[in-house]
Parts: structure tokens; C-alpha cells; sequence
């Protein structure tokens, strides 16, 4: 798949939540470094290193549950010019279940290279809870729905 230059790392970190919205394995695996040495560390411990072993996984995740809405909380980015660190909880529900199925902490880890932005590392462990709510009982401000 050939995926256009993303610009910044909120494009790749959407793009990244949007493929897996649409269980789009090849999308997912076009948002990682050209770089064996990437890394995906999933809730359950596991940790995947190289496009092989993070490809299957994502394909057999895909297969188990094709469609898993996701929505960011919480945001915490720092950037330099060539690496930026986006922490977020996210939330995930399925189908069209309006329940939270689980929270997970999240860390994603982009490098900015010739052919722009890409994920290098995500980084997800459960989280405690689920994130609070503001005082209006909404979820977080920052909060994004992706479906």
C-alpha cells in the first residue's frame, strides 16, 4: 500500500486508529518506520518486535473482533523535530455496544523521516480504571471518536 507523506504525528496517530476502526490491516502496517526494529507492546504483555510478528498479530486481532471503535483521552505530546511521544488513554468498545469493553494506557512513539512521519513504537498496558469524566459528566475535552 502506498501511503501519502504525513505531515505531522496527529496524522499518523489518526490514521493509526481509524485502521483499526476499520480492521485495514495494510493501512495499519503502511503507518509503521521502514525499520525492523519497531516494537508493539500489546495490553495482554506481549511484546512484537519487526513488521512480521506485529503483522500477524494485528491480523489475527482483526479476525477475532473486526470491528473496535476507539476513543482517545486524556493527551499528552511532546515533540522535537525528529521524535515525538504521544500518551494516551484509550477506550475501546465494539460493534455497536455503547459499554467500554476496557481502558488501556497507551504510548506511541513517532519518527519523522524521508517519507514523513511513522509510527516507530506503541506501547499499551491496562489501565486501573476508566478514565474521569470533566464535571459535566462528558468524557475528557480532548477526547476523539474514531470510527
Amino acid at each position: 500500500m502506498n501511503m501519502p507523506l504525513l505531515a505531522r504525528p496527529e496524522d499518523v496517530e489518526n490514521a493509526f486508529y481509524e485502521a483499526i476502526a476499520h480492521a485495514d490491516l495494510d493501512a495499519l502496517m503502511a503507518l509503521w518506520a521502514d525499520d525492523e526494529e519497531i516494537v508493539c507492546v500489546l495490553p495482554d504483555g506481549r511484546r512484537l518486535e519487526g513488521t512480521a510478528a506485529i503483522r500477524e498479530r494485528w491480523r489475527a486481532l482483526f479476525a477475532a473482533t473486526p470491528r473496535i471503535t476507539v476513543r482517545l483521552s486524556q493527551p499528552l505530546h511532546w515533540t522535537s523535530m525528529l521524535l515525538a511521544v504521544h500518551h494516551v488513554i484509550e477506550t475501546f468498545y465494539t460493534a455497536d455496544d455503547p459499554a467500554p469493553k476496557s481502558c488501556v494506557l497507551a504510548t506511541n512513539v513517532f519518527q519523522r523521516g524521508v517519507n514523513g512521519w511513522r509510527l516507530l513504537a506503541h506501547h499499551a498496558s491496562a489501565a486501573a480504571e476508566f478514565p474521569d469524566s470533566d464535571e459535566t459528566g462528558a468524557p475528557g475535552l480532548a477526547q476523539r471518536v474514531l470510527h
